[in-house]
């Protein structure tokens, strides 16, 4: 299996991407399907991708998503649950300054600011899929460090298990938490090892740039062998603790958002099926991969457990 991660020294520069690809365009190679199906991409804004890096194809052939379509297909329902208008509605979101504090069961515990900790853990530039529970996908380059570098530092105690976040909560810049339906503010969690694996990223920035109100900003989860709705956007609070925590749709319906979330082609949802998903930008559908094609990575952390059970 290809590997899933795209080292900084894979990144070619915008100019240089740009030109190969008005090349390959004028030597009349195939393009990409650019049609949209269902899920399909919001109209075209005017919010242009930074003029930083543009990554080339990954190792597996799946090139990154357009910076338009990454930042105008967004699922933060915080804002709404309109898709295509979060990107307007994030817009004055201030994501700068930014402060996670860091508590529970852990010897140093703190609280940081954003910019702290982007000095302490220089940024990598790591490109991965994105499967959403409602069988669409894209793939984003993303700029963050792994989160077992903060975890290190704050020393989890021995009794430590699981680590539980928390989304900021401002219902008067987040129109979506003025809705009573949901139990705010977003809530997920991790077990502690998957926490601490390597893929697991706290994401600060997005395209070479820095990381827009509607992608999570001021910092986010990714966890990519997971569906989308366990990378918690906005994260203000990150506590390590004993018992498994209650999570945001795990608590709204059990039946349909197991705690693990785990891409699985096998198991579908109570409403739909997940062995096929939609990358956004194409036409037709794609098979989807266990654990979203990262189970060279991640299987051994599931050794001996159902995964039909344990969903």
């Amino acid at each position: 299996m290809s590997d899933p991660i795209i080292s900084s020294s894979e990144i070619t520069p915008k100019h240089l991407y740009l030109t190969r690809r008005d090349f390959i365009k004028a030597a009349g190679a195939a393009a990409a399907g650019l049609a949209l199906a269902a899920c399909g991409l919001a109209p075209a804004g005017k919010t242009a991708a930074p003029a930083a890096a543009t990554p080339q194809i990954t190792p597996a052939g799946e090139a990154p998503n357009s910076f338009e379509e990454i930042t105008h297909y967004n699922n933060y329902y915080e804002f709404t649950t309109d898709k295509e208008e979060v990107a307007g509605l994030a817009k004055s979101f201030a994501t700068s300054p930014w402060q996670v504090e860091v508590s529970g069961l852990v010897n140093r515990p703190g609280k940081f600011s954003v910019a702290d900790l982007v000095k302490r853990y220089p940024p990598e530039e790591r490109i991965y899929r994105l499967r959403c529970v409602e069988t669409w996908s894209m793939v984003i380059p993303w700029l963050g460090f792994p989160l077992a570098r903060l975890l290190k530092d704050v020393e989890p105690a021995s009794d430590a298990r699981y680590v539980r976040f928390e989304t900021i909560y401002k219902p008067d810049e987040m129109p979506g938490q003025k809705q009573s339906f949901y139990p705010w503010p977003y809530q997920e969690g991790l077990r502690l090892d998957e926490a601490m694996h390597d893929l697991t990223l706290l994401a600060t920035g997005l395209y070479g740039g820095e990381l827009p109100a509607q992608s999570g900003g001021g910092i986010r989860l990714v966890v990519p062998w997971k569906y989308g709705f366990k990378s918690i956007k906005a994260i203000v609070k990150i506590e390590l603790t004993a018992e498994q925590p209650a999570t945001l749709w795990n608590s709204i319906a059990p039946d349909e958002y197991g705690f693990y979330a785990n891409v699985n082609p096998q198991v579908d949802h109570p409403r739909w099926s997940q062995s096929m998903e939609h990358r956004i930008g194409e036409p037709g559908r794609r098979e989807t991969l266990l654990f979203n094609g990262y189970a060279e990575q991640v299987a051994h952390l599931y050794d001996g457990m159902d995964l039909r059970v344990n969903f």
